[in-house]
């Protein structure tokens, strides 16, 4: 970084203002944003869509579907992705933000079952497959932009505001969530809360992309045209990034599931699980820029792996005294802790796969490999628990799923290469 706080990218320098960085993040952050309001509606959708007079299966199906919108991700990181690497960061980023926009809104604004029957359903899965086509062409260019915009030794911190507006969006999802179930009754959160949840995070749309539209461009054609790297190390890092963004995601979904299993299973009330959903985003709000700023001091295989482990260890005893022990408090401080040992290394994660990739295939192949892993772990994760709770009994099931996942994930981290650049290219991009 110069000393008039100007970035070099390529041959060309140049500054991202707080807005623009927001812009960058606003994608990501709009994604978890409906996810957090789909999983805490996920009832009321379901009744809404999927109506039946059978114990749990309008759930099971508003689940089902939530989980369909994960199918077409791939096909999005690899569209889109491949979009960005050959045209450019910002027109990629630009055509995936506004199909997010139309898959929200159209669903928001989908009539349920009881007035245009079959119809309801079919639009529903229709708007979850745009929506996640859209989502897997948005991750990898936004943030191939954040890292490339970076001041060498910041680029850690860079990255981890992509985990820190996913995890606010966590928290402002929860808290719509408790203000609704305060002030509306079941029949008007069954009727169009829900519906209102989902318009609310549609504000942000109109002021993101004129935001984005002022973004520079960091791709560098004369890089995108060279030859690429080594194709060994690449399947490496495909293949470890895949398993470590794997366990993040189940582990990342089991907690906010957190809320909805301690209402389901626990009989907490709805408005103390939406509360914990808000404390699961709080945690990350403060420990994904935390996470971001370690790893650019002391490097990004000790900060990804001593949280994922220590997080291991207390994920079972912390779902077995919120089972044994019932309550808010036991259910906002379980919500807490493990949310913010696991965001100290999830915001590590995005910054080690994004730098490993070569700059050609940066955006495509990061994309690529966190739709696969979404697609694959995270869009089944809430009917799997769900399922197996229904089909075991045991209230534990979530705690079970989650350190298996991280199990997985620890292994992965092990053998990822180190990719934080060496102390003296540090130094010198500090005096630059």
């Amino acid at each position: 970084m110069t000393k008039d706080g100007v970035a070099t990218v390529g041959t060309f320098p140049f500054r991202l203002s707080r807005r623009q960085i927001a812009a960058i993040c606003a994608g990501n952050a709009l994604e978890f944003y409906d996810f957090v309001v789909y999983a805490i509606f996920a009832a009321q959708i379901g009744r809404a869509f999927f109506p039946s007079d059978r114990p749990g299966i309008s759930l099971l199906a508003s689940l089902a579907t939530f989980g369909v919108g994960f199918a077409t991700r791939p096909l999005g990181a690899f569209v889109i992705g491949r979009m960005a690497d050959r045209v450019g960061r910002k027109p990629a980023m630009l055509l995936s933000f506004s199909l997010i926009g139309v898959s929200v809104g159209g669903l928001a604004l989908t009539p349920g079952y009881a007035t245009i029957g079959i119809a309801a359903p079919v639009l529903a899965v229709t708007f979850r497959l745009l929506q996640g086509f859209a989502l897997g062409g948005e991750v990898g260019p936004s943030t191939a932009l954040l890292l490339e915009s970076a001041p060498i030794h910041r680029r850690g911190l860079f990255v981890s505001l992509q985990a820190m507006s996913s995890d606010g969006a966590v928290m402002v999802a929860g808290f719509v969530g408790v203000i609704l179930s305060t002030t509306l009754d079941p029949a008007a959160l069954d009727a169009w809360g829900w519906r209102l949840a989902l318009l609310i995070g549609l504000t942000i749309l109109p002021f993101a992309l004129a935001a984005r539209r002022t973004l520079v461009e960091t791709l560098v054609m004369e890089e995108a045209l060279a030859p690429s790297v080594a194709m060994a190390g690449t399947r490496r890092v495909v293949v470890l990034g895949l398993l470590m963004l794997a366990g993040a995601t189940v582990a990342n979904y089991v907690l906010v599931y957190l809320g909805t299993w301690a209402s389901s299973t626990l009989g907490i009330v709805q408005r103390s699980a939406f509360a914990s959903v808000m404390l699961v985003g709080l945690g990350g709000v403060l420990c994904d820029p935390l996470s971001g700023w370690l790893s650019d001091r002391f490097g990004r295989r000790p900060v990804m792996i001593i949280p994922a482990a220590t997080l291991a260890l207390i994920v079972l005893p912390a779902f077995w005294w919120v089972a044994h022990h019932p309550s808010p408090h036991s259910l906002y401080a379980a919500s807490t802790v493990l949310a913010c040992v696991l965001d100290l290394s999830t915001g590590t994660i995005l910054v080690a796969v994004a730098e490993a990739l070569p700059r050609a295939r940066r955006a495509g192949g990061f994309a690529l490999i966190y739709a696969v892993a979404i697609s694959a772990f995270g869009g089944s994760t809430q009917f799997a628990v769900a399922g197996l709770i229904r089909l075991t009994g045991d209230p534990l099931t979530p705690a079970y799923y989650m350190l298996v996942a991280l199990i997985i994930s620890l292994t992965a981290m092990w053998h990822f290469p180190e990719t934080r650049l060496n102390v003296s290219v540090r130094r010198s991009a500090r005096r630059r």
